[in-house]
Order: structure tokens, then sequence, then C-alpha cells
């Protein structure tokens, strides 16, 4: 008889576990959640100015043959010539148009990164054939007389030129700008930033 209740008391509690499992596995499918709108135009998240940053080095010899070769398209329909050599600092070479003829040009330029990526070159010497004017007279002409692109300035009062990498337009819509530029130890390095639009890549952003 003592078996035959304890054995009933077993059955009576499985009983009520089962239940109470199947109560709660009823309550967490059938309890209502709080409704989620979903976006039907996730271009509203677009991110237009991601992008990835690459770092990429190089030495005073290809980026020479790089600098030369713009310069050589961007003066094909001009009268001007020059060129640039990166040795222990950077020298250009040219002609200058002074007093209806032209005369050699020569200056020599210590470069000098900026934190924006732009650099600075900051006149060491400079030469105007066997003419002898005042340096600051020389970049006057220079300013004045020869072609250089539009992210090119010549700064005549603080005898330096501006380059300023970061604002080449390039067809691919990328930006440049320099991370390092040691010419003694041949240490090069450009920062280039690639947009994803340009790529033609979507990338959705969580929204805040």
């Amino acid at each position: 008889m003592r078996e035959k209740n304890k054995w009933k008391r077993n059955f009576i509690i499985l009983g009520v576990v089962n239940l109470a499992i199947i109560a709660i596995l009823a309550l967490l499918i059938f309890w209502p959640t709080e409704r989620i709108e979903i976006s039907s135009q996730p271009s509203d998240f677009y991110d237009e100015d991601a992008s990835s940053e690459f770092v990429v080095t190089t030495t005073r010899k290809n980026l020479n043959e790089l600098i030369n070769a713009y310069i050589d398209k961007f003066l094909a329909n001009t009268n001007h010539q020059y060129s640039i050599s990166l040795d222990e600092d950077v020298h250009l070479q040219g002609e200058l148009p002074i007093f209806s003829t032209t005369v050699p040009l020569s200056i020599h330029l210590e470069p000098l990164v900026q934190e924006n990526g732009d650099i600075i070159l900051k006149q060491r010497s400079i030469s105007v054939g066997l003419l002898e004017l005042p340096n600051k007279k020389i970049m006057e002409y220079i300013k004045k007389f020869l072609s250089m692109p539009d992210w090119v300035t010549v700064n005549p009062a603080d005898e330096e030129i501006h380059v300023a990498v970061s604002e080449m337009d390039i067809k691919s819509n990328f930006r440049v700008s320099v991370e390092h530029f040691d010419l003694e130890a041949n240490n090069i390095a450009l920062k280039i930033l690639v947009p994803y639009k340009t790529l033609g890549i979507d990338l959705l952003t969580t929204p805040n």
C-alpha cells in the first residue's frame, strides 16, 4: 500500500513538471513582442563618405619617374620645360622665360611633410643662368612665368613651394597624401584613401 502511494505521488509530480514546462514554452512563443519597423529604403543608411585607407611605400626612382611623366603630360601643349630629380633633396631644373628669352633654371629644395599630407618645398639654393638676382625675385619670376598645376603654389615671400598633394584631382576619385618623405633614407610612403562608392560598393551603416 505504501509503495502504491509513493508511485502515485511521483506520477503526479512528473505530470505537474511537464505541465509547467509546456506552459513556459507557450508563453515564450505567444508572448507579444515590441513591433519593429523595417525600412523599405535601406539607402537611408548609406554612408557616402565610407572609405578604406592604404599606405603605399615606394622609392625615389619610382616616384621620380611618375612625377616627370606627369610633368611631361602637363607641359605637352606649352612652351615651358622643366623636370624634377629626387636625390638628397628635390632638384628642379628647366628653362625660365625672362627678357624675351629663356635662361637655365636650377633650384634645390628641402621637402617638409605637413600634417595634412601636403609638402612644403623650402628653397636651399637657386640660380638663373649667370644672372645675379635676389632669390625672392627669381621666385617671383617662377610664379609668374613658369606653368604649374593648380595644386602647386609658389610663395616668393617665404621662398618656398607648396605642393598640395591632398588636393590633386585624380580621375579615380582616390585621395592621396604623403605619410613619409625621407629622401636620404629612400623612405617614401604615400597614404591613399579609396572611397567605396568609387568601386561601386554600397555600404550600409546602422542608424543611431
